[in-house]
């Protein structure tokens, strides 16, 4: 995308928006299965286990999730797709073995029986929900690797169409197997499960022409002649396993900080106030917050593939990403300080009344939590552009520093409902986090100018 000098206000927003909805389908996932959910006989254990078992599932994907944003800043050419390639297949591989990990019955119940004290109600229905998320991590992984790939190509209206088409697989997964009987957090699990392996599937099926055209680059630049090429043009160093294991080390390990976050909630919440409450209105209120909270991660790929070699398109981003942040925060508020609360979590999520009651404050709260989002997708796209990725580790290990100590002090000291206390300390954390990658990103910014 380096190529295409036009950075106006209606380019890069033709560029992002597939790359928006494709997050907001994703999101509609959460709704839609929690009011699926809802309607299936125990509500409340289900969707506290379906809640538990989606954060667990999150967790150990953590070491793909920053895959797509590797792939798009690193995939240059034939030899660099193939190592980032093989890195990713290696990736998939420990993630995978991670949820295998939590299906051995005496870690298991160390884990989420013994440590989180979760329920026998709830921590049976987690551990079938895990078996059927076994194909998640690995299909997220590759489907992601892919993705970068096609974004640097320009290709964001084919990942959305991908996406679409998982969204109708997981509803269709989902309808047909509560009809089936299943308990619903089995339900969610093997939808959620049924979905992204449908994806997977289409983004290889897309990809294989620009995948093919790489390779053949390769071939036909090796066959030319050495006189071919110009004198004074330099060659970039090739990509080699250390670059990248440089680059993706501290990404990897922000995803796993940031993922530790719904776990780390989830321990504290069953040992607060209204335990079963709790983890049974936390999905539903995050569901909510990630279907704003799209508009800035998705915002993060558009940055890296939109900003320039030299960063030169930094002023234009910045500008969208300001009415973006005003506008997705803007349209979270409306919902959670109006009557349309309610509608959202009574007549959409499903909940009973006295858990919708439940919900409205700690909404309100997330109300930040989207124009949050964009900023911080501004500030990380910038920063893997620049191949400066240890600053976005060290916002997230902030982040969670912050909710491990302001949890405890409200949740447990003031006695505050661990919802409550759990939103509460996220959005705290982010301001946080958001502070100090301001700070990285002017100081990456002074040294590239100097």
């Amino acid at each position: 995308m380096d190529s295409a000098a036009d950075r106006t206000t209606r380019a890069i927003l033709v560029f992002w928006f597939p790359l928006a909805l494709q997050w907001i389908m994703m999101a509609l996932e959460g709704p839609f299965l929690a009011a699926v959910i809802a309607r299936l006989p125990d509500p409340t254990f289900n969707l506290a286990a379906y809640g538990v078992a989606f954060a667990f599932a999150i967790l150990v994907e953590s070491p793909v999730i920053m895959l797509m944003s590797a792939s798009t800043a690193l995939v240059e050419d034939a030899h660099s797709y193939r190592k980032l390639r093989r890195f990713a297949n290696q990736l998939n591989v420990v993630s995978t073995l991670l949820l295998v990990l939590l299906l051995i019955p005496p870690i298991f119940d160390l884990v989420l029986r013994t440590m989180l004290g979760l329920p026998p109600e709830v921590a049976d229905r987690v551990y079938g929900a895990f078996w059927l998320l076994l194909p998640w991590p690995a299909a997220i992984g590759y489907r992601r690797f892919i993705h970068g790939i096609l974004i640097r190509e320009g290709k964001t209206r084919w990942i959305a169409y991908g996406t679409g088409i998982r969204l109708l697989a997981m509803a269709g997964a989902g309808i047909g197997l509560a009809m089936a009987g299943l308990p619903g957090a089995w339900v969610g699990a093997a939808a959620l499960s049924t979905g992204v392996v449908v994806e997977a599937g289409v983004a290889w099926g897309m990809s294989r022409g620009i995948i093919k055209r790489i390779l053949e680059e390769e071939d036909h630049a090796s066959a030319a002649p050495p006189e071919a090429a110009p004198p004074d043009v330099r060659a970039e160093p090739r990509l080699e396993t250390r670059d990248i294991l440089q680059f993706y080390y501290p990404l990897a390990l922000t995803s796993l900080l940031a993922l530790t976050t719904q776990p780390l909630l989830t321990f504290f919440m069953g040992r607060a106030p209204a335990p079963v409450e709790s983890l049974a209105v936390f999905p539903v209120v995050m569901a909510l917050y990630f279907l704003f909270g799209t508009l800035g991660l998705s915002f993060q790929e558009a940055v890296i593939a939109l900003v320039g070699r030299r960063g030169e398109h930094r002023q234009e981003l910045a500008r969208f990403a300001g009415g973006l942040a005003v506008t997705a925060s803007g349209l979270l508020a409306i919902l959670a300080f109006t009557p349309l609360a309610r509608v959202w979590f009574e007549w959409v999520s499903g909940l009973e009344p006295g858990l919708a009651s439940l919900a409205f404050l700690p909404a309100q709260i997330l109300a930040i939590g989207p124009g949050l989002s964009v900023v911080i997708g501004l500030q990380r796209g910038l920063l893997v552009k620049a191949r400066r990725t240890r600053p976005i580790t060290m916002a997230t290990a902030i982040e969670v520093t912050t909710i491990a100590v302001l949890f405890p002090a409200l949740g447990w000291g003031l006695g505050w409902m661990g919802v409550t206390a759990a939103i509460t300390s996220l959005m705290v954390a982010r301001v946080f986090g958001v502070t100090f990658l301001a700070w990285a990103v002017r100081t990456t910014t002074a040294k590239a100018s100097a």
